[in-house]
């Protein structure tokens, strides 16, 4: 291992911390649910009211 001073060391373990926090938020959030109410389903499905 390199010789690094203390705060170095601080610098490396916050970074790292920070990526697995980061990383681990983006897993979960690209696979949480969506639960929505039903209108807000029929409404994302119900686009455009006029028949062109």
């Amino acid at each position: 291992m390199p010789q690094l001073s203390p705060l170095n060391w601080i610098f490396l373990f916050i970074l790292f911390w920070a990526a697995v926090i980061i990383v681990s938020i983006m897993i979960w959030w690209s696979k949480k649910i969506l639960f929505m109410p039903e209108k807000s389903k029929k409404a994302m499905l119900k686009q455009n009211k006029w028949n062109w």
